[in-house]
């Protein structure tokens, strides 16, 4: 079982007051058109009972999941098999990503009880592999990045045989907080690209490319033990090119690991979906990936960083250790 954590702790949303748009930056922008979504985007429906009972988990132990705040399309599937996805530090970004549909603004303080609180959800749950993501904190002076290293040594503690996936920010103009986390030895590290670098200004401007490649880069220089990561979406107007070269920006900085998904549109105020990349196309970028020589590819149109993490993480260690034979 994989999860990954996001403990609210916003006293608005845990009032069920909601006074404030989720996307204050984005509501005077004019609609954008919604692409009807081809066959292949098509999701099950959930419903099942081992969704309702994580349904239920989640809702009892008072946690909010990216599946439902991102509107993930595979989060039917996911419940099923009772993987959720969650946060830490919060339920507000303060960037505001033309893609995301997380909640932006300015968040509460953070819970100093959290990464005990984390610890103690995976111990219970009996987790083989955890994934911990967050939003961006850029009003904290390292970034978040001490919460992050307390998290993973909490979970550490309690649940020693569980491996540990982190989904980070890219800790930018934070000096030392990524060696903070690296410090902490998750066993992958992911940083989205998210987008190729013609498009950060209108889809990412809170980013810098460059710096989330040497992100991951700086992970492999402190401990080329660890497993890193990256992924990306298309469909927003990229080129083939840009994204071939991408896969090469990558493997200049050692990633281990890239997924590519289709982007897909949250409301009428977010980025448009511009094209809906076809199954073919995206099995010719896994081809082209692998021969880059990255040791895992996921590219599908519903691939996301997260999904089948504790599976993927099991092909990982399989493909490192057949490359070093």
């Amino acid at each position: 079982m994989a999860v990954v954590f996001d403990i609210d702790k916003d006293p608005r949303r845990q009032a069920g007051a909601d006074a404030k748009p989720r996307h204050p930056e984005k509501a005077h922008r004019p609609d954008q058109p919604i692409l009807r979504k081809p066959d292949w985007i098509r999701v099950k429906a959930p419903g099942s009972p081992q969704w309702a009972e994580t349904n239920r988990i989640v809702k009892e132990n008072n946690l909010v999941t990216v599946c439902e705040e991102a509107g993930c399309p595979n989060m039917g599937e996911c419940w099923e098999k009772k993987h959720a996805t969650f946060m830490i530090m919060g339920d507000t970004c303060t960037r505001a990503c033309a893609f995301c549909n997380v909640r932006t603004g300015m968040p509460a303080p953070l819970d100093a009880l959290e990464p005990e609180h984390v610890a103690d959800a995976v111990a219970k749950l009996g987790l083989t592999h955890v994934v911990i993501t967050s939003v961006d904190r850029d009003d904290l002076a390292d970034g978040g990045a001490e919460h992050f290293a307390q998290t993973i040594r909490a979970i550490r503690a309690r649940s020693p045989a569980t491996t540990i996936e982190i989904l980070t920010p890219d800790f930018l103009r934070k000096e030392g907080a990524l060696e903070v986390v690296v410090a902490a030895r998750p066993d992958v590290f992911n940083h989205n690209l998210e987008t190729v670098p013609s498009k950060y200004l209108n889809v990412r401007p809170g980013a810098r490319y460059f710096h989330s490649i040497r992100v991951l880069q700086r992970v492999k220089e402190l401990d080329p033990t660890i497993f890193t990561k990256s992924g990306i979406m298309v469909g927003l107007g990229e080129e083939r090119n840009e994204v071939l070269q991408l896969m090469d920006d990558l493997r200049s900085a050692e990633v281990d690991f890239l997924t590519i998904g289709q982007y897909l549109q949250p409301t009428r105020k977010h980025h448009p979906v511009l094209r809906f990349v076809t199954p073919e196309e995206f099995k010719s970028y896994e081809t082209v990936a692998g021969a880059k020589g990255f040791l895992l590819v996921s590219a599908s149109p519903l691939t996301r960083s997260s999904h089948h993490a504790g599976e993927d993480f099991a092909k990982l260690k399989a493909a490192r250790l057949a490359r070093n034979q």
